[in-house]
């Protein structure tokens, strides 16, 4: 969301704010009294309102919408517009509930740091409240490949204790959602879980979203680590962490307490804290990017999410799931997903992984022109590659071999785009292709493939 509602009766203040705003991205609605104000407000909820304390000819003032907003639409931060002698008024409407206030007249420069300061506040508040409602859908973690098998019985045994965990993978792996499964099948599932993008908070912001802060005029603002006192605190990200904040998140680790900014008084929690990175963060240490103390602290179970190349017997089970998700979520059409479209999906590269085959998924609903199975060719165009890159195709190098040379390059590429998709099942790749297994062994072992093969008792046992 980045819409802003600005309300104040004055037009010329109105359109000033307007085409600051404007000219910084934002979507702007303008009411101009608590009528229009109202009406804005039941229409679509803004991320954010800037409101006018005093608004003549007005049905309700400043104060009372701000009530209202604060009683009907909690989430959404209000910064106060004050003239100079309505000083303690504003003070007040901060104790009301509001975000913050700008005395007429105000320095763009002021007015830009206090909303981008309360649309930051604005979007954490909406995506740990949209976590929060995921409830089990959130958790759910759909596999049948050994790679998964052996996540989900790390996770349940990390779930039952206490410890830290740092999740390690490829972007868009399921690391997050691994979190979740922790934290809904552990001991504090009743309790909060709360994120810290790491990533996409301002640096010079991180401490303040984190520890809260306190003072007179605004009393106490509680931080993220206060909102998940007594559940889970996770790190998304953790290797983008400011590097002047990590040594206060490892005393909060070593303390188990704090003081908001501004304050003095010590903030004890109690936490359990969950971690993520697709960074090697031995490198990012050695590079004096983080703190080696930081991860030792947060490094006691690491747990590896396998990427979707790992675990591409799964991609059928996770496309289905996402067809059937979309039907039920937006409507779009229940498609069938035949084995020819599962085996095109198969044999892709997928350097976003399950991410990137959600979002494949449901732009080819999207852009559906009819309801009838998925066909390969629609799973094509989007960024998605054959795994490899050197697929056969009848350029130079090929019109230049032998007949018999062109068959083994075409053999070599077949078998092993087979075996990875089958995740380096022998046995499945064999049946697949209708070989023999010893025959498809003393095939590969003509055409030179011998190495990274897994046998048949590692594949179940998960070694």
């Amino acid at each position: 969301m980045n819409d802003i509602l600005i309300v104040d009766d004055e037009r010329d203040i109105r359109e000033l704010i307007a085409d600051i705003l404007k000219d910084e991205g934002f979507d702007i609605r303008l009411a101009s009294n608590s009528d229009e104000a109202v009406a804005a407000l039941n229409e679509k909820e803004p991320a954010l309102m800037v409101l006018d304390i005093w608004l003549k000819d007005s049905r309700m003032d400043g104060i009372d919408i701000l009530k209202q907003v604060k009683r009907n639409n909690p989430d959404v931060p209000v910064i106060i517009i004050s003239g100079h002698g309505n000083i303690e008024i504003a003070v007040a409407a901060i104790r009301q509930g509001a975000y913050d206030f700008i005395e007429k007249p105000f320095n763009i420069d002021q007015l830009m740091v206090v909303v981008n300061r309360a649309m930051e506040t604005s979007r954490l508040r909406r995506e740990n409240s949209s976590l929060r409602r995921g409830g089990d859908r959130a958790t759910e973690m759909l596999g049948q490949s050994a790679a998964f098998k052996r996540l989900r019985d790390n996770l349940d045994k990390v779930a039952k204790s206490n410890g830290r965990v740092m999740l390690t993978g490829e972007p868009g792996s399921g690391k997050e959602l691994a979190a979740r499964y922790i934290h809904a099948h552990s001991p504090r599932a009743s309790a909060a879980f709360i994120t810290v993008p790491c990533a996409s908070i301002e640096p010079e912001r991180m401490e303040e979203v984190l520890f809260g802060r306190e003072s007179a005029e605004r009393g106490i603002e509680p931080g993220l680590l206060e909102q998940a006192h007594g559940g889970v605190i996770y790190f998304d990200e953790v290797g983008d962490m400011p590097l002047g904040t990590q040594p206060k998140i490892l005393r909060v680790l070593t303390e188990q307490q704090f003081s908001r900014a501004g304050g003095s008084d010590k903030v004890r929690v109690d936490l359990r804290v969950i971690s993520s990175t697709n960074r090697i963060l031995t490198a990012e240490i050695a590079a004096g990017r983080f703190r080696q103390e930081l991860y030792d602290r947060l490094n006691v179970v690491p747990v590896a999410v396998p990427s979707l190349a790992e675990r591409r017997e799964d991609i059928a089970l996770l496309a289905r799931h996402f067809i059937e998700q979309f039907n039920s979520t937006q409507g779009l059409p229940a498609r069938e997903l035949p084995e020819e479209s599962v085996a095109a999906l198969q044999a892709m590269r997928w350097p976003g992984n399950v991410r990137q085959l959600r979002n494949v998924i449901e732009r080819v609903l999207i852009l559906a022109e009819e309801s009838g199975p998925i066909q390969p060719t629609e799973l094509e165009p989007q960024g998605t590659t054959p795994e490899n890159g050197d697929t056969l195709s009848l350029g130079p190098q090929i019109t230049a071999m032998a007949l018999r040379e062109a068959r083994e390059m075409f053999e070599r590429e077949y078998l092993l785009a087979q075996i990875n998709r089958f995740g380096g099942n022998i046995s499945r790749t064999a049946q697949f292709v209708g070989m023999e297994r010893s025959a498809l062994h003393r095939k590969l072992k003509s055409l030179g493939v011998v190495g990274g093969l897994r046998t048949d008792e590692e594949m179940l046992t998960g070694k």
